[in-house]
């Protein structure tokens, strides 16, 4: 009976990352009903961050100092300002799982990026053929082929920027001067990276458009689930993960998010597919299959990757 304690507690974390991570871009299209998506993303960031902080403080977390909070502005606004603030602006015109399809494609620029970097590894062959898997998947949803594109072509290169913008920031990770334990980097990257959405929030109008008696049950429940769901408990889950796992298995999440997404967004959304997105989306979710198995592969045999500090997971919503 004790055995199956820690075995329990293994599958309700993963389960928390691969479904809670997955539902978070429905979320993000019911919060944006009635909060601008500027607004609500730096809500969600600032008050998670903020939350985070606290707890970090409170367990005994030094204050950061200048260079490390530098550093969170950087890869802060590198991981929520560009990555999810893209997301949420996206998700104006583009449905939540073709969204979450799209944002698949980190898993290949963080794959072509640790490749590129200096020391960095070489791809194996499982590997590329993913990268080239997941690039095509997206072509198919982006490219006009006798008639309009599944994915807007503006829409779609904001979404490759921000997963390009996301892989960077992970990859930077490993080489930054950040604070020392997990929460703390990610409270002050959530903190900084909701401060600077404010600022663009302000830029872009959403603070004057802003009319808190509009927002319905439903944005606000939305919103509030991805501030305890989507960022605080997901992202304990997935920090213990990296402790008791490996890097190889929870990064499976990269593949089992789009799923859960195109799910959530077909039952609940009355979001609809067609032929040509599920090809796209089979592609998509194949490449990402290919570098994550064979990053499992190339660890079972030699060195391990080392985990960076969180947050790296496959990016959420």
């Amino acid at each position: 009976m004790t055995d199956s304690k820690p075995r329990v507690r293994l599958l309700l974390a993963f389960a928390a990352v691969w479904v809670i991570w997955g539902s978070t871009y429905l979320a993000i299209a019911v919060a944006i009903e009635s909060i601008p998506p500027f607004l609500m993303t730096s809500l969600r960031f600032l008050m998670a961050g903020g939350a985070l902080y606290l707890w970090a403080r409170r367990t005994g977390s030094p204050r950061p100092s200048a260079i490390e909070w530098r550093w969170a502005a950087l890869l802060g606004c590198l991981f929520f300002l560009v990555g999810n603030g893209t997301v949420a602006f996206v998700e104006q015109r583009v449905s939540s799982g073709l969204t979450a399809l799209m944002i698949a494609l980190v898993t290949a620029w963080t794959a072509l990026l640790e490749w590129l970097r200096p020391g960095g590894r070489t791809p194996t062959a499982g590997a590329v053929f993913g990268i080239v898997l997941g690039f095509v998947g997206t072509a198919l949803l982006v490219l006009p082929t006798g008639g309009t594109p599944a994915v807007p072509l503006l829409e779609a290169g904001m979404l490759v920027a921000s997963t390009f913008a996301w892989a960077l920031a992970s990859v930077m990770t490993r080489s930054a001067r950040l604070p020392s334990g997990t929460a703390m980097v990610a409270a002050t990257e959530m903190l900084a990276g909701g401060a600077a959405l404010l600022v663009l929030a302000a830029l872009a109008g959403d603070l004057s458009r802003f009319e808190p008696a509009a927002v319905t049950s439903a944005s606000l429940l939305a919103l509030l689930y991805q501030v305890v769901f989507g960022s605080l408990l997901t992202f304990t889950c997935y920090s213990w993960l990296l402790k008791v796992s490996t890097p190889s298995k929870v990064s499976t999440a990269g593949y089992v998010n789009p799923m859960v997404a195109v799910f959530l967004g077909w039952v609940f959304h009355g979001e609809t597919l067609t032929a040509r997105s599920l090809v796209a989306s089979a592609t998509i979710i194949a490449g990402v299959a290919a570098i994550v198995t064979s990053r499992s592969r190339e660890g079972a045999g030699g060195r391990t990757p080392r985990p960076a500090p969180a947050p790296t997971a496959p990016q959420e919503g």
